[in-house]
């Protein structure tokens, strides 16, 4: 069969029925930039260089407050971890943390949660709490109360901001005090949410009129926790929010889909790197690609979206499964991880090489003409990579409901 006679319902049976403006703009400029240099080589070499960079950038987070206010439970939280795993932060009712103490992300060593001492302790007064701290190695703070802020959280804040990083006020354990007001007559949880926020604002008046995240650390669904990302995602640099959105647990079909959306927008940036020139050649394939690059992408959303026998060992002390019974809900040829055997299968089977034909794909996502000489296989080369990438989505979205934690 030519290749001109493919219909839009072999396309969509490929499994490529996806909306073909998404994501142009931002292939657009990585293709001008890609035109600025003088050779097709070197423009790539900087595209690879950036992609690794990315991979490897490091974050530190680090958590503070007062003492009691759960900060070592969100800790463990924003690893994916219950108090109870091992590795996770000393948990109590009293200061247990005596010293600034690191905890690398469980699939992610690059990036390390820091549950810092409470301000005003004994051993960290205010006055040189962030010396003491060693300030300069954090990305940004979370100053995290249960209750009320305080002065002293005014003053760290105050002394942060002069500092020129970032800082994000968190109220946590409102669960509790849902819980603890709903038994009250006319009990109207939004109106207790609004109450909460504006007690913690009148508090916070010293520092002008900052946002408060609500936040269970036992649900991250619940309440503030996904405006609290949208923000980071918007005020941290770049390979900073990159780090960051891939480290975070999949605990919800929301947070899937804030992953998913991120690494579309790499998918062109990894197309760029991957298939501009021919590089490692698969056998079978008529599109040249950088096998490497291609399978670390492929290994990033493995990870990321929480497949990897790990952080499905995690999730299941999380919610009381046997891990292996998640990992049975996964069918995609990726199941087992991005594999070399995985990997080249994908990009050999029959299917791959007739949707690699296609004329429409190479038109109907950027216009050739804006593409520099020898990337005409990048537009291919995205439509792959997303594929891909709905593969390991739809394990995870079996894992997801499986636990029972599929709700948006």
């Amino acid at each position: 069969m030519s290749a001109d006679l493919y219909t839009e319902a072999d396309i969509a049976n490929y499994g490529i029925a996806t909306d073909p403006l998404e994501g142009t703009e931002e292939a657009e400029k990585i293709a001008k930039e890609f035109k600025k240099a003088k050779k097709a080589d070197i423009a790539t070499a900087k595209i690879r260089q950036k992609i690794e960079a990315l991979d490897h950038v490091a974050l530190n987070i680090a958590v503070t407050g007062n003492t009691g206010a759960g900060k070592s439970t969100f800790v463990n939280a924003l690893r994916g971890m219950t108090n109870d795993d091992d590795g996770a932060a000393e948990t109590g009712v009293t200061e247990t943390t005596r010293h600034p103490a690191p905890y690398p992300h469980p699939t992610m060593p690059n990036v390390t949660l820091w549950d810092l001492p409470g301000i005003g302790t004994p051993n960290f007064k205010a006055k040189t709490y962030l010396s003491d701290v060693k300030f300069e190695r954090y990305d940004f703070f979370i100053i995290l109360t249960s209750e009320r802020f305080k002065e002293n959280d005014i003053k760290l804040a105050k002394a942060i901001r002069k500092k020129k990083r970032l800082f994000y006020f968190v109220r946590s354990k409102v669960d509790n005090d849902i819980s603890a007001e709903s038994k009250r007559r006319g009990f109207h949880q939004e109106n207790m949410l609004s109450k909460i926020r504006e007690d913690c604002r009148k508090n916070l008046k010293g520092v002008g009129n900052p946002k408060v995240f609500l936040i269970s650390s036992f649900d991250f669904q619940l309440y503030d926790f996904n405006q609290l990302v949208d923000t980071l995602e918007k005020e941290l640099p770049d390979a900073k929010k990159h780090a960051l959105i891939l480290s975070l647990p999949v605990y919800s079909i929301e947070a899937l889909q804030r992953k998913r959306k991120h690494f579309q927008r790499m998918i062109w940036l990894t197309a760029f790197g991957s298939g501009a020139i021919a590089i490692v050649p698969l056998p079978g394939m008529t599109v040249a690609c950088d096998y490497v690059i291609v399978n670390a992408f492929f290994e990033s959303v493995f990870k990321s979206f929480g497949l990897e026998d790990t952080s499905l060992q995690i999730l299941g002390s999380r919610v009381k499964m046997d891990w292996k019974d998640l990992k049975a809900e996964m069918k995609s040829r990726f199941k087992d991880g991005a594999i070399s055997e995985a990997v080249k299968s994908y990009f050999t089977t029959p299917s791959m090489a007739a949707i690699m034909t296609l004329k429409t794909l190479m038109s109907s996502v950027i216009p050739l003409a804006q593409l520099p000489a020898g990337a005409v296989s990048v537009p291919i080369m995205h439509y792959l990579l997303n594929r891909g990438l709905k593969e390991m989505e739809g394990d995870a979205k079996a894992v997801l409901e499986k636990a029972q934690l599929h709700h948006v």
